[in-house]
């Protein structure tokens, strides 16, 4: 049997091959991002993992014996979900992933913004000393209001690493009941209360066509003026260019942004040079540890459908 693996940004599969090869199943791998190189690869995969690749429906249709597909990582917005429902072949994440390596980079980013960490140091790099910016761009954490949207596991490990810094803590997620969120120590409130009242809004949702685009050229306006906007997310969970426009004239204050959209960030976007801004390349789920265990999950996923056993994590509904 087959294993397709479409895309990595690993060095090497050993770790696949160590758990696939022994069983049997035979990886076939490639750095395909377009139809016409991941048709030819999944075509006759029994197995199928992806990493960032378009999996989208015209790729699932030309699956023939696919049994799963699996993808590295939480979010599978690169994957069509209902295109792989029709097709009756499951979907599956990897939910418990870099939940602890996400949250610690989302602390990192809010008090690199707060405590203007990068602008200081590039002051002291350039020859000079002092606040290079009015003292009123220095912010202490605990007298701000911290907007998070998303109570999932990353949101909540977030919110309590918040808890120590004594911040008022707001969340907006609307499948959850308000009672669980009070249970955290955090105010449940509206899309509209978040936006208006938060001093930092950090994301950690997933892209949906509910979520896609929730900071927009009309949203936006409505952010309390001077207030932060936190990225770890997914990148089209922002308009780009209404985030840039609200940057550029002071609207915001500061972003810190791990994900955008596009990916890679272009050359020439002013999200590289805006000096209110701290940008790293989707790097924040980063850690030996981490990544180990991912790609061992994601091989144990492929072998388990590949063995005919009942798989957890499936996020289309295909059981």
């Amino acid at each position: 049997m087959q294993v397709a693996i479409t895309d990595f940004t690993f060095p090497t599969l050993e770790i696949e091959e160590s758990i696939l090869g022994p069983q049997g199943f035979q990886i076939v791998s490639g750095q395909c991002k377009t139809p016409e190189t991941l048709i030819p690869l999944v075509r006759d995969a029994d197995a199928v993992i992806t990493q960032f690749a378009p999996v989208k429906a015209d790729v699932i249709a030309a699956m023939q014996k696919a049994r799963v597909i699996v993808r590295y990582g939480i979010g599978v917005d690169n994957v069509d979900l209902d295109a792989a429902r029709q097709r009756g072949i499951p979907v599956c994440n990897v939910p418990d992933y870099c939940i602890d390596e996400v949250a610690d980079h989302t602390l990192a980013f809010i008090l690199g913004v707060t405590r203007q960490v990068v602008a200081n140091t590039n002051h002291v790099r350039e020859g000079k000393w002092g606040l290079p910016f009015p003292l009123d761009q220095m912010r202490t954490l605990r007298d701000l209001t911290v907007g998070i949207v998303g109570f999932g596991r990353i949101g909540r490990e977030v919110i309590s690493r918040l808890a120590p810094f004594k911040c008022r803590r707001m969340v907006y997620d609307p499948v959850v009941p308000p009672d669980v969120i009070r249970q955290a120590g955090c105010e449940p409130v509206d899309i509209n209360t978040i936006l208006t009242q938060s001093d930092v809004l950090t994301l950690h949702c997933p892209s949906t066509p509910q979520t896609r685009r929730i900071l927009n050229a009309e949203s936006i306006p409505q952010m309390r003026p001077g207030s932060i906007v936190v990225n770890l997310a997914r990148g089209d969970l922002i308009e780009t260019a209404a985030l840039v426009k609200a940057l550029q004239s002071g609207h915001l204050s500061a972003a810190a942004i791990d994900v955008c959209d596009p990916e890679p960030i272009p050359a020439d976007s002013p999200l590289r040079q805006l000096p209110n801004v701290i940008v790293a390349s989707h790097v924040a789920s980063a850690s030996v540890k981490a990544v180990r265990k991912l790609r061992e999950t994601v091989a144990g996923l492929a072998a388990m459908a590949l063995r005919g056993e009942k798989l957890p994590n499936v996020v289309n509904g295909v059981g």
